[in-house]
């Protein structure tokens, strides 16, 4: 498995990527009743996959990543690339529509949630973020003055510029003004940041206890790294963003599956209401194909293709 993360590592896949591709490698082990990977073939890689969509039931994007994890394994690793056989084939997608939210249905929700949750929640909407693009916001991110934000590493490894609405300056500077505090007190107790490159920890290497470099979204509690005896503070866990979100979800009253992504697509579609160029779009949320950003413009066809039910006519 170390050398699994190291091949990961050299192709600069992204944390959660490495562990996602470890987990489905580890249960692919396990099923095989504990076997080396070379002991395998092609017919334990098939009858896995069928375990997964047979018996475990999961969707075709998790058959889909643990066959790319499997392919990664077969082919980066032990250098002996899988052939094509019947039932490695990728999983269709099933289409499904994204769920939006209306704008009366997006103040019932903000309207039940706390802070921080809260300025996430409209920094998601207004911005167009990911929830972890978010939680990874660094104060050096956010340009006041232009109504800025830059997304750095985004899915793919991509930056990009978005707009900071100017509706969540006020929230954002009360943020910062409280963060800015716990960053004094950090300061004197020598607690750095986390997910700094070591490259650039090498390059300068006081950017852990500088201001620019703090996460927005700090958590509540610091680390202690065992090795080095140096305290660390790690941005906000998502899991508490997304618990907050579903709770104000459910205490408003709101009968639509909503989690902290639709705020995203509800992003997306309001822009396309509102008469913003489809490329624009694509280029705000950083997709590679605009392909992608086409689901939303379910927006563009009210009705059904745009006909007028005539139900409407009684």
């Amino acid at each position: 498995m170390e050398v699994v993360r190291r091949k990961l590592r050299e192709v600069r896949y992204s944390r959660r990527t490495e562990e996602a591709y470890v987990h489905w490698i580890r249960r692919f082990i396990r099923f095989n009743g504990r076997r080396h990977p070379r002991e395998l073939a092609e017919e334990e890689v098939r009858r896995f996959l069928s375990h997964l969509a047979v018996e475990e039931r999961v969707s075709a994007s998790t058959q889909n990543q643990a066959l790319a994890a499997l392919t990664f394994l077969y082919d980066r690793v032990l250098e002996r690339p899988l052939t094509r056989i019947e039932g490695i084939s990728p999983a269709h997608h099933n289409k499904r529509v994204p769920v939006v939210l209306s704008q009366r249905e997006l103040r019932a929700i903000l309207a039940q949630l706390d802070e921080p949750a809260r300025t996430a929640a409209e920094l998601m909407y207004g911005s167009g973020l990911r929830l972890m693009e978010c939680m990874r916001l660094r104060v050096k991110d956010l340009d006041i003055d232009r109504h800025e934000i830059v997304v750095r590493y985004g899915k793919g490894g991509k930056d990009r510029r978005v707009p900071l609405a100017e509706a969540c300056v006020p929230a954002v500077n009360r943020l910062l003004a409280k963060r800015r505090g716990q960053f004094h007190i950090d300061e004197r107790a020598r607690v750095l940041t986390t997910e700094l490159p070591d490259a650039l920890v090498r390059k300068y290497p006081n950017a852990a206890r500088e201001w620019p470099w703090q996460f927005v979204f700090a958590a509540t509690r610091t680390t202690m790294d065992t090795t080095t005896r140096t305290r660390y503070r790690h941005h906000l866990h998502e899991t508490l963003i997304q618990r907050a979100f579903r709770n104000a979800v459910r205490r408003a009253g709101l009968t639509k599956r909503a989690t902290c992504h639709s705020l995203r697509h509800s992003f997306a579609t309001h822009l396309l209401e509102r008469g913003a160029d489809i490329r624009t779009v694509q280029e705000l949320l950083g997709h590679a194909d605009v392909r992608t950003t086409m689901v939303y413009t379910h927006v563009l066809n009210r009705g059904g293709l745009g006909v007028k039910s005539p139900a409407d006519l009684l």
